[in-house]
């Protein structure tokens, strides 16, 4: 992803259709040509191999495994973790971003599948590990030979994750973990999970979970409605072993988890771009072929609103996600500045993919077009990686300094 684009392929890429990719403020101008490359070759990609199968996984259930590995090959795996763990990697933020808004517009559970693993599981290990956890997990991982998963949510403990139950209780040489966590994406799949758990002084560690230690089960969970090409399970912990080697030496407390969260976030945000992108699209072009009293509906006063607003809103979210991709590369974005990011782009996502359901009429419920799976998606990636109202609460402790938590 590091070659060099010719002067006619650079004026070939940048100059897209707006209405495949709308760009309304040239927002590509702003962009590197490496930055466009990247995104291109993820957009050709879901294009060749998400697009033509996606509805029929979405319909059946089915998580398109064999695809893992081909994300790997493609560099969508951590891609600004450095060189020396990953070959694909030491990208900047605003070439994760564009990843996330790529793979989303094929589908949320898939760039949910991609984004756990990167910001969930290797960010925390690249972070946070010691140099042997590094040289042994972010290869695998990076290739798509492993793949990971994040625990922090708890069947009681949601919104609230400092008061998790699940426990690391010194043993001497080794820990004993119990507990358990749930909605899990790619845990019954994963090779390795990432776990938050307290020790005896109630302070909050990470630890590598490896699939085939004794007492570790991923239980599946079934009867989704939301995101039914992702698969998303339980963390079972009963009296798990896990070396100290496990263990992650760089961080305690809270903030390793949130820092992570931090990152997946800003993903989301990317993310919800893309989804907005592809119902944009699709209502434009199903209005410039509908026909009703004699002209296309695209013809009509409230249509011409609708497709207009979504424009404005999809503009608005590229320029946040933008500046925030900036603030990231130079280490400056805060916590406050994500959630923003992550709760206006998805509000902004699920807007419009209700709008370009009602211009589709009833032809948006059905499975021809990709708006009623887009949405019930979204029920999950407005709740999950902090909920639309506790980012509402994020912003609002950030504006008056005072925490309205608890």
């Amino acid at each position: 992803m590091t070659q060099t684009l010719t002067e006619a392929e650079i004026k070939k890429s940048t100059k897209q259709d707006l209405f495949e990719s709308p760009d309304f403020y040239g927002i590509d101008d702003l962009l590197t040509e490496e930055h466009i490359l990247i995104r291109n070759s993820v957009r050709d990609f879901v294009k060749k191999e998400i697009s033509p199968i996606i509805e029929d996984c979405a319909e059946r259930n089915i998580f398109p495994e064999y695809l893992v590995p081909e994300f790997g090959k493609l560099g969508l795996f951590g891609p600004t973790v450095s060189t020396d763990y990953n070959p694909n990697g030491g990208l900047d933020y605003i070439s994760y971003g564009l990843m996330m808004q790529e793979i989303e517009r094929g589908d949320s559970g898939m760039r949910s599948t991609v984004s756990v693993q990167g910001s969930l599981v290797m960010f925390p290990i690249y972070t946070f590990g010691s140099e042997e956890q590094k040289k042994k997990y972010l290869p695998k991982l990076a290739s798509g030979e492993y793949l990971g998963c994040f625990g922090l949510t708890e069947p009681n403990h949601g919104s609230n994750p400092s008061g998790m139950e699940s426990r690391l209780e010194d043993k001497g040489d080794h820990y004993v973990l119990n507990g358990a966590k749930m909605w899990i994406t790619n845990s019954p799949k994963a090779d390795i999970a990432v776990v938050w758990a307290k020790n005896d002084e109630g302070r909050i560690l990470g630890v590598i979970v490896e699939r085939g230690m004794e007492g570790f089960s991923t239980p599946t969970i079934h009867d989704k409605w939301s995101l039914r090409a992702s698969v998303t399970g339980e963390l079972v912990f009963n009296d798990v072993k896990i070396p100290k080697e496990n263990v992650l030496p760089g961080v305690s407390g809270l903030k390793g988890p949130l820092n992570c969260l931090d990152s997946a976030r800003y993903g989301i945000s990317w993310g919800a771009i893309g989804v907005a992108m592809d119902c944009y699209d699709t209502a434009r072009r199903y209005a410039l072929e509908r026909k009703q009293f004699g002209k296309p509906i695209a013809g009509f006063q409230l249509i011409q609103k609708k497709l207009a607003e979504m424009l404005t809103e999809i503009t608005k979210a590229q320029l946040v996600s933008w500046r925030l991709g900036v603030l990231k590369n130079e280490g400056k974005a805060t916590t406050a500045q994500v959630s923003l990011a992550k709760r206006n782009n998805i509000e902004i996502a699920m807007h419009t993919a209700r709008e370009a359901r009602q211009i589709l009429g009833g032809m948006g419920i059905t499975q021809e077009y990709s708006i009623m799976r887009h949405m019930m998606n979204l029920e999950s990636v407005v709740t999950y990686e902090g909920t639309h109202d506790i980012h509402l609460l994020i912003l609002g402790h950030e504006i008056t300094g005072i925490q309205a938590f608890r």
